[in-house]
């Protein structure tokens, strides 16, 4: 049986691997668009 400060922990905790995750996706996109530019 969940509580729900259990949840709500397990949530924020997915989100933030979630948004980590975006952030290294426009690092690569970011990388990739100048080594095109450069090109």
């Amino acid at each position: 049986r969940d509580y729900p400060v259990e949840k709500m922990m397990r949530d924020a905790k997915i989100m933030q691997i979630y948004e980590g995750t975006n952030q290294v996706l426009r690092n690569v996109i970011a990388l990739e668009l100048r080594k095109k530019k450069a090109s």
